[in-house]
């Protein structure tokens, strides 16, 4: 399993972006999706995660300005509107819980998988 996102970029304070992350595989549930990101000599955080009954979780920093929704179980988006400079951090992509196809077999796994983080970047 393979988490790859996208759309990150440079932006004006108050401008919008929206974040993509492709799960590949064959993914028959999963527990959570979400976005997490990590600011320059700060910790990673929860931005907004989503399960499976479309139960949507967030920062409170992301309340409000972000939406976090999906498209199957392969695809997961991050909506972030009215962004500030303190938004700007490497974003990245994470599922749990997932239950997949390998080699023609079933894996339930308790992994936590990240992907590669997105950069973005807010300009005052």
């Amino acid at each position: 399993v393979q988490l790859q996102a996208f759309g990150g970029g440079l932006v004006q304070a108050g401008g919008f972006l929206r974040l993509s992350c492709i799960v590949s595989g064959k993914i028959f549930r999963f527990n959570r999706l979400g976005w997490y990101r990590q600011a320059p000599g700060k910790q990673r955080e929860l931005v907004a995660t989503i399960t499976e009954s479309d139960n949507t979780n967030y920062a409170d920093s992301a309340k409000g300005r972000f939406t976090i929704s999906r498209n199957g179980k392969n695809t997961v988006f991050l909506q972030m509107n009215s962004l500030k400079p303190e938004d700007t951090a490497n974003y990245y992509c994470y599922a749990a819980g997932l239950v997949y196809e390998q080699y023609g077999s079933v894996v339930a796994s308790g992994e936590h998988y990240w992907g590669k983080g997105t950069l973005v970047t807010v300009s005052s």
